[in-house]
């Protein structure tokens, strides 16, 4: 409705409520002018009716809902199902051309538009989380592995005799075969422990650098965000290696974003020495369904060289969720998940340590760690070399997820490299232990019946260890002792 349609309207109803209705649609679209002129996630969310009269502006804008198109082409936007139609609120044509995926479609102006919008609101909740000077970023409708991908194959131009990838272990599948996809060979360089924790080998990393040779190396990829007893990586001091030998650093930043410890790294690490990329999932920082992440970094040319290495158009799928949870949140809202995630840290932590205690463990110290926790299963250890797996599925059965229960001495095997230890992100790790998170949107509830229900499993297999012990081998009349399977099936 405009103007005009406006007055026409005050003939068949009272100009009075006409006017009334003509300020209700104004102040929608004084919202969306504010957006429009600034390109920042507004400071209060919009209402669904707001954000939802936007979609549907952006929609008419494409050609596929233009009245009377007539399309002879063979990508027109058609879709067969209406439902599917009304899931993607009509922008069919998804981002980007096919040798750019931040090229304008000329007939797609309102998916352009979207795809725009959505990297510069994105760009300003990065500077909000904390990486001021970040100069560019885009949404790739990729996760967190292969956008890494894309930033390594970007950087194969720019160095085409590297062959070699120096990473500071983390035990991350995607990560890893990140590497190997893009057809380079990852240097693992193992963590110190210092106290419980696991830190960058600093000293190890510059050894590979000199003996390998700068000019054979592709880039340091390093870590912020993982899972305890690992902490972030020394970004500073790999940031400033990185700058003395002229040698890329590409960071996995994957839920990094709602932690303001970690933002900071990167931050400093770009201050001090060099950055070249940083990449964060959608999902885990923003709640939005798994399949995109963003590609961040301080040099706009380099970012804009990575989004050209993309082929072909991309979905918009991911870009249109993490701009209608943005402008549903707002900067506001966004910045209270992460002020709850920080104090829900501090429960959890709490909490923990005070069920560690009771059941004869403790929680790890890894204070670096701002993310993940740890706590030890010595004691559960010491009662069967089952017990610690066993856990872990009890925990899954009972409807605990995220939480992971590391064993020791696991070995596994990722594109013909074996890891000793793995899942622990070191060869030998003194213990056991369990994983706990506090990540963006956990409630205190999710940490309540957490907590409990690690409780009654940890007592259940305390009571089971206890019982085999005290069962004796043989039985009187000779036959095997059969408590096991007995045990087994309570």
């Amino acid at each position: 409705m405009n103007s005009e349609n406006f007055g026409l309207s005050e003939k068949l109803v009272s100009s009075s409520y006409i006017r009334q209705g003509s300020q209700a649609r104004r102040s929608h679209e004084q919202l969306i002018r504010h957006l429009l002129e600034q390109g920042k996630c507004p400071e209060e969310g919009w209402s669904e009716s707001t954000v939802e009269l936007f979609l549907s502006e952006l929609a008419v804008m494409d050609s596929n809902n233009f009245l009377g198109n007539c399309g002879v082409g063979e990508r027109e936007g058609r879709v067969a199902s209406s439902l599917v139609a009304r899931r993607h609120y009509r922008l069919i044509h998804g981002i980007g051309r096919s040798g750019d995926i931040a090229a304008i479609q000329p007939k797609a102006a309102g998916s352009s538009l979207l795809n725009k919008l959505t990297n510069s609101v994105v760009l300003d909740i990065l500077k909000l989380s904390g990486v001021r000077s970040v100069a560019s970023c885009f949404v790739v409708p990729m996760a967190t592995g292969m956008s890494l991908t894309l930033c390594f194959l970007t950087l194969r131009h720019r160095r085409p005799k590297a062959r070699y990838i120096i990473w500071p272990r983390i035990d991350q599948k995607s990560c890893f075969k990140a590497m190997i996809t893009a057809g380079f060979e990852p240097v693992v360089v193992e963590n110190l422990l210092e106290g419980d924790e696991l830190r960058t080998d600093l000293e190890a990393v510059e050894r590979q650098i000199t003996e390998l040779g700068a000019e054979n190396i592709l880039c340091v990829h390093s870590t912020t965000s993982c899972f305890a007893p690992r902490v972030p990586d020394r970004l500073e001091e790999l940031a400033s290696m990185c700058a003395k030998y002229d040698i890329p650093h590409i960071v996995n930043n994957a839920y990094g974003v709602q932690s303001s410890k970690c933002m900071h790294l990167i931050q400093q690490g770009a201050r001090v020495g060099r950055i070249d990329a940083f990449v964060q999932s959608l999902d885990k920082n923003f709640m939005v369904p798994v399949g995109g992440a963003i590609i961040a970094g301080f040099d706009e040319s380099f970012i804009e060289e990575i989004s050209k290495m993309y082929p072909g158009r991309a979905s918009a799928s991911p870009s249109l969720d993490v701009l209608i949870t943005l402008l549903s949140l707002g900067a506001n809202g966004y910045k209270k998940l992460l002020s709850v995630r920080k104090e829900i840290y501090l429960l959890l932590a709490q909490e923990l340590k005070s069920l560690a205690s009771a059941h004869g463990e403790r929680l790890l110290h890894t204070p670096h760690n701002p993310i993940s926790l740890a706590m030890s299963l010595d004691g559960l250890q010491a009662e069967s070399d089952k017990a610690v797996t066993q856990l872990g599925s009890m925990l899954f059965t009972r409807q605990v997820s995220g939480a992971r229960v590391i064993p020791l001495d696991k070995e596994q095997t990722i594109s013909g490299h074996t890891f000793r230890g793995f899942m622990s992100h070191s060869e030998a790790y003194p213990c056991p232990y369990l994983n706990a998170a506090s990540a963006v949107g956990i409630a205190r509830e999710d940490v309540t019946l957490c907590i409990k229900r690690l409780d009654k499993c940890l007592k259940t297999l305390k009571k089971e260890g206890n019982a085999a012990q005290s069962s004796p081998q043989v039985l009187l009349s000779g036959h095997e002792d059969t408590s096991q399977g007995v045990t087994e099936q309570k």
